[in-house]
C-alpha cells in the first residue's frame, strides 16, 4: 500500500499549501494541476514510460518493476485529490486557523494538529477511489509491469483465466466475485466518511 501511503502524504501537503499558503502563482499552479484531469490516460502511458526507462538507466528504480507503478498511480491520482482536498480545506474555519497563528503555531503544526483531524472525511473519501482505481486497474499495470510471477497483479493473472481461446469464462466469474471482497471490506471499514467528505469536497471553496 506504499502508493497510497505516498498519494495520501503528497496530496495532503499540496492542498494545505494551495489553501492557506500565500506563494506567487499560486492560483495559476493550482489551474495548471486541476487542468491535468482532462489529460487522457492513454496519451501518457508512453511518454512516461520511455522517461521511466531513461531514469532507469542511472537508477535501479523505475521502468518495468513496482516502484515505476508507484510513482505512475500516484501521479495520475493527484489531480483530482487536489480538486477534492484543496476545496474541502479552504472551507474549514478560518477563525481556527488564525487563532493558532496568533499562538506562535507553526504551518507544520497547524497542518498536523489541525487541518489534518479536521480533513478525515475528504481523505478517506480519496482513499477509496484511489484504492479502487488501482486495485481494479489492468492498463497501467501491463505497461509498468513485467509478466514474471513476482510481478503479475490480480487483473492480468484474472486475464489470463480466459484461455487462449477466450473460454473458461465460469472460472473468471467466480474470481472477478472473489476480488471485490478487499474492495468492499475498504468501503465498509471507510464507508461512515464516504458522503460526508464527497459531498463537501465537490463544494467550491472560497
Amino acid at each position: 500500500m506504499i502508493f497510497l501511503e505516498d498519494s495520501l502524504i503528497i496530496v495532503t501537503f499540496a492542498t494545505y499549501a494551495f489553501a492557506w499558503m500565500r506563494f506567487p502563482g499560486r492560483q495559476l499552479l493550482f489551474v495548471v494541476v486541476v487542468g491535468l484531469l482532462v489529460v487522457p490516460l492513454q496519451m501518457s502511458l508512453i511518454p512516461l514510460l520511455r522517461m521511466y526507462n531513461d531514469v532507469g538507466k542511472f537508477f535501479d528504480i523505475a521502468g518495468k518493476s513496482y516502484p515505476g507503478i508507484w510513482l505512475a498511480h500516484t501521479g495520475f491520482g493527484l489531480p483530482l485529490a487536489i480538486y477534492l482536498l484543496r476545496n474541502y480545506m479552504s472551507t474549514l474555519p478560518r477563525e481556527i486557523i488564525e487563532s493558532a497563528r496568533i499562538d506562535g503555531a507553526t504551518h507544520f503544526q497547524i497542518f498536523t494538529k489541525l487541518v489534518v483531524p479536521l480533513s478525515v472525511p475528504v481523505l478517506a473519501s480519496f482513499t477509496i477511489f484511489q484504492f479502487l482505481w488501482v486495485w481494479n486497474d489492468l492498463l497501467v499495470a501491463l505497461v509498468f509491469l513485467g509478466k514474471h510471477d513476482d510481478q503479475i497483479v490480480l487483473t492480468s493473472k484474472m486475464r489470463e483465466l480466459l484461455g487462449s481461446r477466450g473460454d473458461n469464462w465460469e472460472i473468471l466469474t467466480s474470481s472477478a466475485f472473489i476480488s471485490i471482497l478487499v474492495p468492499l471490506a475498504v468501503f465498509f471499514a471507510l464507508q461512515r466518511y464516504f458522503v460526508r467528505g464527497l459531498v463537501a469536497g465537490s463544494v467550491k471553496g472560497a
